[in-house]
């Protein structure tokens, strides 16, 4: 299957020397550290911050570099999640790396892929659907059909030797693909399998993962209508019958291609005007509001020290009468 854009072999794009450079390292560092300084593990690195920087680059020269163990812990985000936290020498090479190679992978990436993506995100994700299926409605006159999709575990389930394989289709510095096997493999959940939500280069992993299912949708399939963050998808249609078919074409090539399943409890086939539950909102043909989940968690979670953060998710959807009762809890009632 073709993904578009070129290979980028031979000495131009030795794009592993430009990771390890001193400069690269450094600046990755100044990204890395932001809103992280007051973290015991952060200023007990930066006091030999030169050294340390260093000696990560002479064992990445050396070909020594070896990735570190993973702190284990759980977060509540609004679901339990598990997630494996590395240490700082190899987060900050987490950086180091993504700020490099990310490029490469963008420029192939589909329009219509918005997590983990500089100017994408939830909202430019929900507004791109609603432009589809105004498009497809026809101004509310014809009946739209929506193909929601969650793939099972998909953090524990990617493949690492179908991952380095889509990498190999882009990438072809041995040295980096050297360096990239060696974190892919620091972590499985079960042999050869899973990356860690904590790392930075995971996200990056995850989309390039999925791009070969994108691929498949846009190319072999033909949709237009497509969207997707992470691994929550869309495909919209007119027809009932035709997204039941798709729906299976999308199960085999899961199945044979990235050795993924579909949660059979997060697929649904729905009406629009019935309300679509995404990212967090229920989106409706003429509003958006909150999902009841979402609401209750904000609630319970707000204060004063992020509320701007939890005001700005109210300005995309009708969310006055909650953003009135918020503003009470924490400034009190006026």
């Amino acid at each position: 299957m073709g993904w578009g854009g070129g290979r980028h072999r031979g000495k131009k794009f030795n794009f592993f020397n430009q990771i390890i450079s001193l400069e690269n390292l450094f600046v990755a560092w100044q990204e890395f550290k932001k809103g992280k300084i007051k973290k015991k593990d952060v200023l007990e690195f930066m006091l030999q911050l030169e050294d340390n920087i260093f000696y990560l680059a002479a064992d990445l020269q050396s070909g020594n570099y070896q990735h570190d163990h993973y702190n284990s812990f759980f977060v509540s985000d609004p679901k339990l999640r598990h997630i494996h936290k590395a240490c700082v020498r190899d987060r900050l090479l987490h950086h180091a790396i993504v700020r490099v190679i990310e490029p490469v992978f963008e420029r192939i990436f589909i329009f219509d892929s918005y997590s983990s993506r500089f100017g994408k995100g939830t909202h430019k994700a929900i507004i791109r659907f609603k432009k589809f299926a105004w498009r497809l409605s026809q101004n509310n006159t014809k009946t739209v059909w929506i193909l929601k999709c969650d793939i099972k575990k998909y953090f524990d389930s990617i493949d690492h030797e179908i991952l380095l394989s889509l990498i190999k289709k882009q990438l072809a510095d041995q040295k980096l693909l050297n360096l990239l096997e060696n974190i892919i493999s620091s972590y499985h959940q079960e042999i050869g399998k899973g990356i860690p939500l904590g790392n930075l280069t995971s996200q990056l992993f995850a989309n390039i993962y999925l791009n070969h299912l994108d691929y498949f949708i846009k190319r072999n399939l033909s949709l237009k209508f497509y969207v997707r963050y992470a691994d929550d998808f869309l495909v919209l249609g007119r027809s009932q019958t035709e997204l039941a078919a798709i729906l299976c074409k999308l199960d085999e090539f899961l199945a044979h291609e990235l050795k993924l399943s579909l949660h059979p409890q997060k697929v649904s086939i729905q009406k629009w005007q019935q309300g679509l539950d995404f990212l967090g909102y229920k989106i409706f043909p003429q509003h958006i509001i909150l999902r009841t989940k979402t609401k209750k968690r904000m609630f319970k979670l707000v204060e004063q020290k992020n509320f701007a953060s939890y005001n700005g998710i109210l300005k995309h959807c009708r969310g006055h009468e909650l953003q009135a009762k918020l503003v009470d809890k924490i400034f009190g009632p006026h």
